[in-house]
């Protein structure tokens, strides 16, 4: 299983951008298949962003709730992070994950077995 990211890139405080993560290898018309999104800033540890399940249900963390939106077009195989209201402490390196396990340990980045080499997010002020 394959993940690419892509759709980074530096925005102003309050801007928008969309991130895509392409799946190749596992098809997402597959059930039980779910994806996350993490951020990691330098010197920081890599931390929760949100996560959507198979069935389509998503759960944003609280520090982006209401400002990011997650989605998935199973047809495409993609996920998007769709990402407004952007602040400069939401820069970092955005990655994609997929995992066929379930429940709240998705908020967990070692629930998660395939990862995407990231793509950056700078926001300026």
């Amino acid at each position: 299983v394959q993940l690419v990211e892509s759709g980074g890139g530096l925005v102003q405080a309050g801007g928008s951008l969309r991130l895509s993560c392409v799946v190749s290898g596992q098809s997402l018309h597959l059930g039980s298949y779910n994806m996350g999104w993490f951020r990691q800033a330098p010197g920081k540890e890599r931390e929760y962003v949100a996560f959507i399940t198979w069935t389509g249900t998503t759960y944003p963390d609280d520090s982006v709730k209401g400002r990011f939106d997650v989605s998935r077009d199973n047809d495409k195989n993609t996920v998007y992070l769709q990402m407004s209201r952007l602040k400069p402490e939401d820069s970092a390196v955005y990655y994609c994950a997929g995992t066929g396990l379930q429940g709240s340990s998705l908020r967990s980045a070692t629930s998660y077995q395939h990862w995407g080499r990231g793509t950056q997010v700078t926001v300026s002020s």
